[in-house]
């Protein structure tokens, strides 16, 4: 039972937020802090990419910056067909952000938390804010107004509210509720399927490596190293999937049906 417990309070509390306030006005504090510098981290990088860049051969980090503009910006192009101007600079900002979120669930799990613990006196710190719902969350509720906004720009305020009361049963008067209904369920399912889905991916990978770091030490190398391995792979694809379906939505809201 003691073995229980204790395993039962080492998930707990590294399942547990850094926190300040009480109730709707409670902040966690490090998944805002993560948060930042992962932003922070995506501004330096391409500021230096920007810095970096010369004429002939490129260097390594010209490359690879080009490459990430280069792979937002053909993934934009083929999936919207409007003004660019935006969405392709918020593509590539989704993509590398949540990229950045995600990989610090790379990180082994006690790393940070004993740190914190040791040296900073905090008893509770989560590094990963795609691990959060309210990151999550919150990424989604800017997808949500920009497919408002951009339903707007692409049909006009008449045309977008003609369509939230007329798609997709026709104009009669008796099925606009039910239009009304199914348009507004559609709508919010976008942004809860990203935040969810998202979260859900992250916060059982490092529910998984938090587990592993449970095993004596001399075993979790080979099932901590097989599945670091697979989040690899898990890492970069929820990046991805986030970005193009934020574009598809977008897409969806600024083109007439």
């Amino acid at each position: 039972m003691a073995s229980e417990n204790s395993a039962s309070a080492y998930v707990t509390h590294h399942l547990t937020h850094l926190q300040v306030g009480e109730g709707l006005w409670t902040f966690n504090v490090d998944t805002l802090f993560f948060s930042w510098l992962c932003g922070l981290a995506m501004m330096g990088l391409f500021i230096l990419g920007a810095r970096r860049v010369q004429k002939g051969v490129p260097g390594k980090l010209q490359n690879f910056v080009e490459s990430l503009v280069e792979f937002a910006d053909n993934s934009v192009k083929e999936s919207f067909h409007g003004p660019r101007e935006f969405v392709g600079p918020l593509a590539l900002t989704i993509f590398v952000w949540v990229l950045f979120w995600n990989l610090l669930d790379l990180i082994p799990v006690d790393y940070f938390p004993l740190f914190a613990d040791k040296v900073l006196h905090l008893h509770y710190l989560r590094i990963v804010p795609s691990a959060d719902p309210n990151a999550t969350f919150a990424m989604s509720l800017t997808v949500l107004m920009l497919i408002i906004i951009y339903s707007i720009k692409g049909k006009g305020v008449g045309g977008f509210g003609k369509e939230l009361l007329t798609h997709p049963f026709g104009s009669n008067p008796v099925l606009i509720p039910f239009n009304l209904i199914l348009n507004a369920v559609e709508l919010l399912a976008k942004p809860i399927s990203l935040a969810l889905r998202l979260f859900g991916n992250l916060y059982a990978a490092e529910l998984i490596f938090i587990l592993i770091a449970m095993l004596p030490w001399w075993v979790q190398w080979l099932p901590g190293g097989a599945w670091a391995l697979f989040h690899i792979l898990v890492i970069p694809l929820q990046a991805f999937i986030f970005m193009t379906l934020t574009i598809v939505y977008i897409s969806l809201a600024y083109e007439e049906h």
